[in-house]
């Protein structure tokens, strides 16, 4: 192995392990002794829960793990969102689970968790699959309610949900494990199914001291809202669980009863393991995201061997199309090449930036993907559109346009995998989260920008001295540097994945070697919901 080589799969390495450092933290929750708190209490704690609940070595997937990720300093902090996302098997069929985690700030809402509940939603309403609401919470987090209360896609959103869900036959269950007050009382009683645990589990618009407050009447808890009441006098709740398993069992036993709904489709074969070794991506992924790199290298460790069929592979080269199989399922696969490649006429291309001639062939093969019925997989390190004179007289933008629509208007499923860059109109035309990609992740080292550090940051400095100019301040070489390199510093902090992930623009950061698991399950929840719309360009066409 060359010195670049096993450079390469140092770096990686090392990403990875800050990965999974910062993984397990988030796990502790609000930390070790409030997790005991919990246990003590004759409770499980939200993960505990969600492990119990899912099918034994059984594959799965958390969404969002890094949500709230050093944000709410001041508040704390909101490890994971206060709230645990995970899309699995539950009686060997994929559900979305969502459970409250009471050790964070009692399970209170920050906007970030109202953010992450509507992302578990919308991934159950798009996919056609269950979801499972786990209950355990003290509702908004007061000291934020202007950031999470009145909005279009705040805390009313989620009800609104139940009731779109309900009316498209989606099933919900909620099983209320803990404390439910106030706005948050009608999620349970909007899901189709309720289970309320005995004693640890409560359920009212407003509990017994703000009762006295309000009406003057006397009345504890459990009277007023707890599983005995509900369960007997209410109807509120359809089922009384004695403990936390036992609610969790009757979770199984409900799911084992449910129907098969029809199917998109998509084609599947027995899967077969990549070509080549999976872990080679570590040396072949530079750290230095401006490096080129073979990117037909990354497919072959992604893919099923001996299914590449590849589209147009003498024409467009700066971006990939072809047909594949991970994990068995027929996908179609656009990615940046992030090698110089030469044109037809001989002319080098910037490897990672997207030419008329690509997006070209992209917007043909999106168009084949949607008529065939095949999900696509979207790679992306991509540094933008081709600028200059020649791009523009070309017709780049045109050609840009095209692909933009063909990707904004497909009816299959579309998956985003950021490997390394993904800057400006780029990230649009590859399917960035504003296009509706079922599942959007990141490896570790990626890097999400209107535009590179470099370019920004000089940008930004130029604005800064112009600005400093007209109010008479002269700046010195040494301010200037001093300048910049704040500039770069606080840029780059905003570029990396971590502050991504931590605002849900990703679902979350992966190990690569993780990719095929995560796209796979993918297309699975995807295959629930029959695709019942024609594919159309509109006035754009090919």
């Amino acid at each position: 192995m060359s010195i670049a080589l096993e450079r390469n799969k140092d770096q990686n390495k090392l990403l990875i392990a800050d990965l999974n450092k910062k993984i397990a933290q988030v796990k502790l929750g609000g930390g070790k002794s409030k997790l005991e708190k919990i246990r003590s209490q004759g409770k499980m704690p939200a993960r505990e829960r969600i492990s119990f609940l899912l099918d034994k070595n059984s594959d799965f997937i958390e969404i969002g793990a890094l949500a709230g990720y050093e944000m709410y300093k001041d508040d704390g902090g909101c490890p994971s969102g206060g709230v645990v996302v995970v899309m699995g098997y539950i009686s060997k069929k994929l559900c979305v689970v969502v459970a409250n985690d009471v050790s964070v700030k009692a399970g209170a809402w920050f906007p970030i968790s109202a953010k992450k509940n509507l992302r578990a939603q919308e991934i159950a309403l798009v996919n056609k699959i269950p979801i499972i609401y786990l209950v355990d919470s003290s509702g908004v987090f007061l000291p934020r309610q202007d950031e999470i209360f009145p909005d279009k896609d705040h805390f009313g959103r989620i009800f609104r949900n139940n009731a779109q869900m309900s009316s498209e036959g989606i099933i919900q269950i909620a099983a209320v494990m803990g404390s439910c007050v106030a706005g948050g009382a009608y999620l349970p009683i909007m899901s189709d199914e309720a289970i309320i645990v005995d004693k640890t589990a409560s359920i009212f618009l407003a509990g017994s001291y703000l009762v006295k407050a309000a009406i003057g009447e006397d009345i504890d808890n459990e009277t007023l809202g707890g599983a005995t009441t509900h369960s007997e006098v209410s109807g509120i709740a359809d089922y009384k669980a004695k403990d936390d398993q036992d609610a969790l069992y009757r979770i199984r036993a409900l799911i084992d009863k449910i129907g098969e709904n029809s199917k998109s489709g998509f084609n599947r074969v027995d899967s077969i393991p990549p070509v080549k070794t999976a872990e080679e991506i570590f040396e072949i992924l530079p750290n230095d995201k401006s490096q080129p790199y073979d990117t037909y290298e990354i497919i072959e460790r992604i893919v099923d061997k001996e299914s590449i069929d590849e589209y147009k592979a003498a024409y467009g080269k700066t971006l990939i199309t072809t047909y594949a199989r991970i994990d068995g399922w027929a996908v179609g696969i656009v990615a940046n090449q992030r090698k110089v490649v030469k044109n037809k006429k001989g002319e080098l291309q910037f490897g990672g930036v997207i030419y008329g001639d690509s997006a070209d062939k992209a917007t043909r093969f999106i168009a084949n993907c949607n008529q065939r019925k095949i999900p696509l997989v979207f790679l992306q390190d991509v540094t933008g559109f081709m600028v200059g004179s020649k791009a523009e007289h070309s017709g780049i933008i045109k050609d840009g346009a095209k692909m933009v629509n063909a990707m904004s208007n497909s009816i299959v499923p579309k998956f985003t995998v950021i490997i390394g860059n993904s800057n400006g109109a780029g990230n649009y035309a590859m399917c960035g989260k504003a296009f509706d990609p079922r599942l959007i992740f990141s490896w570790p080292g990626s890097k999400i920008a209107v535009m590179g550090g470099e370019q920004a940051a000089q940008v930004l400095l130029q604005i800064e001295k112009s600005k400093r100019n007209k109010e008479g301040e002269k700046i010195s070489t040494k301010t200037e540097r001093a300048l910049l390199n704040e500039i770069k510093s606080k840029y780059e902090k905003q570029t990396n994945p971590y502050y991504a992930a931590a605002r849900l623009w990703t679902d979350a950061i992966i190990d690569p070697l993780e990719t095929r698991k995560w796209i796979s399950i993918g297309i699975e929840a995807a295959n629930n919901a029959p695709i019942e719309k024609k594919f159309n360009m509109g006035l754009i066409q090919v």
